[in-house]
């Protein structure tokens, strides 16, 4: 009788994780995207190559961005961040994720709507 109750309450918090899980909330953070990027800035402003540590930054808000979610956050995080860097270059940040071996499919502007890209990867969207 009691691994009877312990299945079925195993099953129901099973259950309550598969209905919760796809509506989680975003895990990346708008400080996580700007320490990624902040060793980008001079290359933002003066073009040029990306420093190793920059390329690292943008490779690992490739990977920490995995969900929807996380993707709309960085993105609004990253417009944000550029929207505020005076001298910002957009052309340099387009070549960006290119020089580090990154591949965004849309347009690297700060009029990218990124809620018609959240379902791919990586977010990069300044």
């Amino acid at each position: 009788m009691a691994s009877s109750s312990l299945l079925k309450l195993s099953c129901a918090a099973f259950l309550c994780m598969v209905v919760v899980a796809p509506h989680a909330e975003a895990a990346i953070t708008c400080g996580a995207v700007a320490k990624g990027i902040a060793p980008c800035l001079a290359y933002l402003k003066s073009g040029g190559a990306p420093p190793p540590p920059c390329c690292a930054g943008v490779r690992s808000l490739v990977s920490m961005a995995t969900t929807p979610a996380d993707r709309r956050t960085a993105c609004g995080c990253l417009k944000t961040s550029a929207a505020s860097i005076p001298g910002l270059n957009y052309g340099f940040a387009s070549a960006l994720p290119g020089k580090c071996g990154v591949s965004v499919p849309y347009p690297i502007s700060p009029n990218t709507d990124c809620s018609k890209y959240d379902r791919f990867l990586p977010p990069f969207c300044p």
